[in-house]
């Protein structure tokens, strides 16, 4: 695992944790379901004005605005997946590999990432758009073209996985033939470091239930 965070986004105070896992089979799973509404009643309830003071949420809406995204239209993973849950709609189901992410998500409001590690290059590194560059959203079959000044991750082909910490991308999204992921949660200026990483083991421990055959690499911390 290779990944850089270039000085220009250092000084915004970004760091994160990475996690390879090898030997992956993406499917619907019934432990994750059962997990998934486990974290689901936990949230269902929840006051969304505590949720709006919630420390975290707040530190990611912070970093939002400093980086030119309005969060009021665009909620930080999290904070969306709660938001969510409180109004009493499920989260939508789409593999046990993405739906683990999302209760880490869930749980803890830290973004979670989930890569197709065999349709990206390395090595990575995470740095800021120059402005002009194209970049797929996971869902999308069309191209937004980036402003200056945006963290994004990018692989050594120049290809766009990531805008940081809140879009992936079309193409590396995982899917029914993906066999080996990368997984990244992502820190903030603010945010518990042992936070961010309890985000991403709790995505790894589910995924390595789910899939008895998995193999799990080094959680790192990339600063």
């Amino acid at each position: 695992m290779e990944i850089e965070i270039l000085d220009d986004v250092k000084e915004l105070g970004i760091f994160l944790y990475a996690c390879e896992i090898h030997n992956v089979e993406v499917k619907k799973d019934n432990f994750i379901e059962e997990e998934l509404k486990k974290a689901e009643a936990t949230f269902v309830n929840i006051n969304l004005e505590d949720l709006k003071n919630d420390p975290i949420a707040k530190g990611y809406r912070e970093f939002y605005w400093r980086i030119g995204i309005d969060p009021t239209k665009i909620r930080p993973s999290g904070e969306a997946l709660r938001r969510r849950v409180a109004r009493g709609n499920p989260i939508p189901r789409i593999n046990n590999i993405v739906d683990a992410g999302n209760i880490a998500s869930l749980i803890t409001l830290i973004s979670i990432g989930i890569y197709d590690l065999d349709k990206l290059k390395w090595p990575l590194k995470l740095t800021l758009s120059k402005g002009g560059e194209e970049f797929i959203p996971i869902g999308s079959d069309k191209s937004i073209v980036l402003n200056k000044g945006f963290p994004i991750l990018i692989d050594n082909e120049g290809k766009i996985l990531h805008l940081y910490p809140h879009k992936d991308s079309e193409i590396t999204k995982v899917t029914e033939n993906t066999r080996n992921i990368l997984i990244i949660a992502a820190g903030i200026p603010f945010l518990d470091k042992s936070l961010v990483k309890k985000a991403l083991e709790i995505t790894v421990k589910l995924i390595s239930f789910s899939c008895s055959s998995a193999v799990i690499k080094e959680i790192k911390e990339i600063r």
